[in-house]
């Protein structure tokens, strides 16, 4: 379990949600700070009768809700895609999860996948790899996982971070990276 240091501080899980792959990131903030509590993902390819996967996605993200007492999730919204049974089998697995946390009191925020990239990168057609990339180098991640999936589900989180707490970064907003720059000089690297 996390302990929470103060009483303004905040825990956010955000779920990329999946039938084969569910990423989950948790991050603790205070403030304007943030830092990572942990991420991963919940393996359910294995798994063939698409209800039991279900039931696996509500057991999981309930532990998570108990084990680490976030106080929003920030979920990825399906996207629409061709294949109809795909984004039903998604929805489905998205409302699962959502359940675990309402179940709990938890508000739920969910967020276009191009508006978590968007918030991340500062381009809406980012691919996976340029996401994990900035969140390694913003949370200071020493090793990026093997299934991006939990960079998804942790860029959802902090893509919630930066819309509630107004802290987006500037380049999301509008006015430029001069200006995220010259607001966030403790991000820029010197080399």
């Amino acid at each position: 379990m996390v302990e929470k240091k103060s009483t303004t501080e905040k825990i956010i899980l955000g779920i990329d949600p999946g039938t084969n792959l569910l990423g989950y990131g948790i991050i603790r903030v205070e403030g304007k700070k943030m830092e990572l509590v942990v991420m991963g993902v919940i393996e359910l390819n294995k798994i063939k009768d698409h209800y039991l996967t279900l039931k696996k996605i509500f057991e999981r993200v309930s532990h998570l809700v108990e084990e680490y007492k976030p106080d929003e999730l920030a979920i990825e919204a399906p996207f629409f895609g061709k294949n109809v049974q795909s984004m039903l089998k998604l929805g489905r697995a998205q409302g699962v999860a959502m359940t675990a946390a309402l179940m709990h009191d938890i508000p739920i925020f969910e967020y276009a996948p191009r508006k978590i990239k968007m918030s991340i990168t500062g381009r809406g057609e980012s691919s996976k790899e340029q996401v994990a990339a900035i969140l390694q180098n913003m949370l200071k991640i020493k090793e990026l996982p093997k299934d991006l999936d939990a960079t998804d589900g942790l860029a959802a989180a902090v893509c919630h971070f930066f819309q509630s707490n107004s802290a987006l970064p500037a380049a999301t907003k509008g006015s430029g990276w001069a200006a995220f720059l010259s607001q966030n000089p403790d991000r820029i690297k010197k080399v």
